[in-house]
């Protein structure tokens, strides 16, 4: 089963956390022994040889910089310019993975369609899915657009393969409030949100706050998804998506890629206090998120993967038998026991976003 994996932050990891995702996930690990600067060092579980492993053969990469201004008490940048750069750090490496074989930028539905058909042969040409050989494609997204310092460089992103875009991550933004925060995109947010449209960019509404996500569907007519996002249903947080705004997706024809992030997973999680062993926490939980989506749509049309793994956790607040991200290859029996068919696990997997890039890409 090849997997169309909807958000991974690799190049935050290559540049900030100092990762060579081209070598094995054990080497990667090694390296990082003794390290404290990160929560997740030693316990990483990406890395292009296990992608390859568990099929992933696409994904959506991102780039991300927060701005933040003197009052934000979160991590980021203090100028936007600074995001900027460091935005354009990462999109070199992407250049540079590309340049060695290893991914393959996916900007149109030609390069879809010419990548897709390379990973289908190699699938049924190789006993794992997928030969190490085999580059991995990805979709380019900003997650949060305070690197955007102007609509002048979201043009020019553009031009560099930006084909979605998040307006904000967490806590407040410059074009729209995101996890944890409260308001709406305002002026700025609605002048991306026309240049959005304009260029024909995706808009993501993950970490939209409440009052963001609205103003945004009203404000935006173009094509949306939620690459990676759960239930609120399931664990109570803003960080959710209630079953009204999951409603609201799918009239707009929306994916929602579900995520493994152990604290999105189960309710009550404390971060760096729980572990996935105290609470049981298994991969298989995170069907119930799937299955949510698909009994509010009717069918399964809207749900697929956003794993988010390498999302600034590893090992430590993952399923406890997930071990790297190769592991969601195991998903499709899982989702086969609860009553899904081979269509529908297929749509899951990878059908459902690799159909929405073939209607909106350009």
């Amino acid at each position: 089963m090849l997997i169309l994996d909807a958000h991974l932050d690799l190049s935050m990891n290559a540049l900030e956390w100092n990762r060579d995702f081209t070598r094995p996930i054990q080497e990667i690990r090694q390296r990082e022994q003794g390290l404290t600067d990160k929560p997740d060092r030693g316990k990483g579980t990406v890395c292009f040889p296990e992608m390859r492993r568990g099929g992933i053969g696409l994904c959506v990469a991102t780039q991300i910089a927060r701005y933040v201004k003197p009052n934000n008490p979160l991590p980021g940048w203090h100028s936007p310019e600074q995001a900027w750069a460091q935005t354009q750090g990462q999109l070199a490496w992407y250049r540079a993975m590309e340049q060695a074989g290893q991914t393959v930028q996916i900007k149109d539905r030609a390069g879809l369609e010419k990548h897709w058909d390379l990973w289908l042969k190699s699938a049924s040409t190789t006993a794992a899915a997928g030969n190490q050989n085999t580059p991995i494609g990805y979709v380019l997204s900003l997650e949060g657009a305070d690197s955007i310092v102007t609509l002048a460089h979201l043009e020019r992103s553009h031009e560099q393969g930006l084909r979605a875009l998040g307006p904000a991550h967490y806590g407040p933004g410059t074009y729209a409030q995101g996890t944890d925060a409260t308001g709406g995109i305002g002026p700025r947010g609605r002048e991306l949100l026309k240049e959005m449209r304009r260029l024909g960019i995706i808009l993501d509404v993950t970490h939209l706050c409440d009052d963001s996500f609205c103003e945004a569907l009203d404000h935006f007519d173009g094509p949306l998804w939620a690459s990676h996002s759960n239930c609120r249903a399931l664990v109570p947080h803003n960080r959710q998506f209630t079953d009204e705004q999951i409603k609201a997706l799918i009239e707009r024809g929306a994916v929602i890629g579900a995520a493994l992030d152990a604290w999105m997973m189960v309710p009550g999680w404390i971060k760096r206090k729980t572990t996935p062993e105290a609470v049981g926490l298994k991969l298989e939980k995170i069907v119930d998120h799937i299955d949510h989506v698909c009994q509010i749509a009717g069918n399964t049309l809207h749900s697929g993967i956003g794993s988010d793994l390498d999302g600034a956790f590893g090992r430590e607040q993952s399923p406890g038998d997930l071990d790297t991200i190769a592991d969601l290859a195991r998903l499709p029996s899982m989702l086969k026991a609860r009553g899904y068919k081979d269509e529908d696990v297929t749509r899951i997997m990878h059908a459902n976003f690799v159909d929405f890039l073939r209607k909106n890409l350009p």
